[in-house]
């Protein structure tokens, strides 16, 4: 497989190191681990759902961790209740894991709920009121001349 080379847009763009760097590392190859499986939706126009399938933990078991655009999920496992047993099949995994979500800004998690074997954790996207567009008036000639003229007056 080729390699990407996004130097050329490095050099011209400038806030986008964070999205060259996602590309770079996705563009590597790498072959994550597919444990637990999950499914990602999205509900509404801001709000975002991922569902693990964590069959066999207890909350107490799953630690969720977000930092600044990453979400991280942790699963540890208890010790074995019963050792005596002799299993015959271990069909059901039985292993820790962490999967990790890349989050765009502004993305927090609202809250996380486990359920007959499946984690939901639900993600809502907040825009600060600073960031959202805003409508400009568009006033007359005369008036925007007349605001100007105020305050050039004040100074």
């Amino acid at each position: 497989m080729r390699q990407i080379d996004f130097t050329p847009y490095r050099r011209s763009t400038i806030g986008f190191d964070r999205l060259f760097d996602l590309l770079e590392q996705g563009a590597r190859g790498a072959t994550p681990d597919n444990y637990p499986p999950f499914n990602l939706e999205r509900v509404a126009e801001d709000r975002y759902r991922i569902t693990l399938a964590v069959a066999g933990f207890r909350n107490d078991e799953i630690d969720i961790t977000a930092q600044q655009n990453l979400l991280v999920v942790t699963g540890k496992r208890g010790e074995a209740q019963d050792n005596a047993a002799q299993m015959l099949h271990l069909g059901i995994a039985n292993r820790s894991f962490e999967r990790r979500f890349e989050l765009a800004d502004f993305i927090r998690v609202e809250d996380a709920n486990l359920t007959d074997g499946l984690l939901v954790i639900n993600l809502v996207r907040e825009i600060p009121e600073a960031m959202k567009p805003k409508k400009i008036a568009v006033g007359t000639a005369g008036s925007t001349q007349t605001i100007e003229h105020r305050t050039a007056e004040a100074a």
